[in-house]
């Protein structure tokens, strides 16, 4: 028996944003009997937004966690079973900045066919809508927490932007965001460019790039919104 199928499956960004996820999106949809996801409630909500006539308790579903290596294991014995599996990451494209990852890399060494859908990628929107540059550019992910760590990491960042003519890309937990934005102001020179991107897809976006100085005279406020950062240091 020839292996099952990965579908990659992009989930909105925002709950008011489901015209971001294609029609397309349907199809490999009902060509799954498997779901492994981030989130079992929010992928069933998702999921059931897309298809009201889904019967969600007619499929298996698997938390994905950090893909544990039983979770992997699992989800080799299902492919090889012949099952075609949908991974679903909590917001936006499963695989990048995502724990499902892991379970493609497994998909990949045994040679099942792995199919990435498009969908909506807080990365990429945040890069086509800074005005940075899109042709060399690095995802970070979280900076460090500790003050110092954090310091020599924007410095770094700023640095390396400035060698490579690199846009620097990276995010922070919600609560976090007007804390980092003062650090990056403080610790980046005033002609670096810094975009605030802010709830991507959702009717209350905001995407903005200024200079470090043009920030300083008008401070934002975004605590516990969904917010990427975007460095650009000439």
């Amino acid at each position: 028996m020839s292996s099952g199928k990965v579908f990659l499956i992009p989930t909105v960004l925002h709950d008011d944003a489901i015209e971001t996820i294609p029609n397309y999106i349907l199809d490999a949809i009902k060509n799954c009997q498997i779901f492994f996801v981030e989130n079992e409630k929010t992928a069933r909500r998702f999921l059931k937004k897309l298809w009201k006539e889904m019967v969600i308790d007619d499929y298996q579903w698997f938390a994905i966690h950090k893909a544990e290596e039983e979770v992997k294991q699992q989800f080799i014995r299902l492919l090889k079973q012949g099952k075609n599996i949908g991974i679903i990451s909590e917001a936006g494209c499963p695989g990048v900045a995502d724990p499902g990852q892991i379970l493609v890399d497994a998909a990949q060494h045994i040679g099942a066919m792995v199919k990435p859908l498009v969908g909506p990628s807080s990365i990429l929107l945040a890069l086509m809508a800074s005005g940075m540059n899109g042709q060399n550019f690095q995802f970070s992910g979280y900076l460090p927490i500790d003050n110092l760590e954090r310091k020599n990491a924007i410095k770094e960042l700023e640095i390396n932007s400035h060698k490579k003519n690199c846009t620097q890309i990276f995010i922070e937990t919600p609560y976090r965001n007007n804390q980092l934005i003062k650090d990056l102001l403080h610790y980046c020179r005033e002609e670096t460019k810094l975009c605030i991107a802010v709830d991507i897809t959702a009717s209350t976006e905001t995407i903005k790039t200024k200079t470090v100085k043009e920030w300083k005279e008008s401070l934002p406020d975004i605590h516990k919104r969904l917010a990427i950062f975007l460095l650009h240091a000439s």
